[in-house]
């Protein structure tokens, strides 16, 4: 499936059953209905383990371009200042919801690079690690092989501990294809991507970015991983799929089933119900 290039559109993959090498994840019920038999999945009792994020962001020069969202001085936001408020939101949100998960962050120019290895749950040095966090001038490919080498060597680790590790990778080129060597029998981490690029034009390949976004997650991911990406340019287009990547690997469902947050055009319409009481017609949400 294309994406669409207002942004919003996730990827159309094959059917996947949600599992990991505990066995755990997703079940498939066969339940009897009238004129049938209907499948239904459910979660298989089991502890839900703390994470360890590792989020690495894009530090090529189209990190830098200007958003359509002005900021409070009146000034366009770039990508950068967007993701980085974003990641704030996201750090403490994840902590609220449980205060053991931790973060590390890393960079991504010509190849990833640490920029706090120690993963944290404390949100005041998590944050303070992106304060310093700027853009490179040149632009480049972006070889993933050593971003994935760290996240296997830390997913032992984390799992050591009985938690599990995820990548989050935000990526801004919109001529750029990402390229990785890793072998397909090594799924040790969860990958989730967040693609913010330039509208396709004849100097760049969106699509084919994203295409290469799309077979990472693909051949990387222990459990569900989850793929968004905008060329709208807003900020909304950033903490929108932020808020989505809260959810947690072991609980999720496929994205292509995924139809969370729904618009308010897609509400249900108000229809007027028949009923009347004491004369008086009365309106029914159905």
């Amino acid at each position: 499936q294309r994406f669409d290039d207002l942004g919003g559109t996730t990827r159309k993959v094959g059917e996947r059953n949600l599992k990991n090498i505990d066995g755990e994840g997703m079940e498939e019920e066969r339940v009897a209905v009238a004129g049938g038999v209907a499948s239904r999945y459910a979660l298989k009792a089991g502890r839900i383990k703390s994470e360890d994020i590792l989020i690495c962001i894009d530090v090529d020069a189209e990190s830098m371009v200007e958003m359509k969202t002005t900021g409070t001085n009146g000034r366009p936001l770039i990508r950068m200042e967007c993701v980085k408020q974003a990641i704030i939101l996201f750090v403490h949100n994840k902590l609220s919801i449980n205060p053991d998960h931790r973060f590390a962050f890393a960079t991504l120019s010509k190849s990833a690079a640490w920029l706090k290895k120690d993963f944290t749950s404390d949100a005041e040095s998590a944050v303070a690690s992106l304060r310093g966090l700027s853009a490179n001038k040149s632009s480049s490919r972006a070889d993933l092989t050593l971003l994935f080498r760290a996240a296997a060597q830390e997913a032992k680790i984390s799992r050591a501990q009985n938690r599990i590790l995820r990548v989050i990778l935000i990526y801004c080129r919109s001529s750029m294809r990402p390229i990785h060597d890793w072998p397909l029998n090594q799924k040790l981490f969860t990958l989730d991507v967040m693609y913010l690029h330039d509208k396709p034009s004849p100097d760049n390949c969106p699509q084919d970015v994203y295409d290469s976004l799309v077979d990472a997650v693909e051949h990387v991911s222990e459990y569900e991983g989850y793929i968004f990406e905008s060329g709208q340019g807003l900020a909304r287009s950033v903490f929108k799929p932020m808020s989505m990547l809260l959810s947690h690997p072991q609980q999720r469902c496929a994205q292509d089933d995924l139809d969370i947050p729904r618009s308010l055009a897609k509400k249900v319409p108000v229809t007027e119900a028949a009923n009347s009481v004491d004369g008086n017609n009365i309106q029914i949400i159905s």
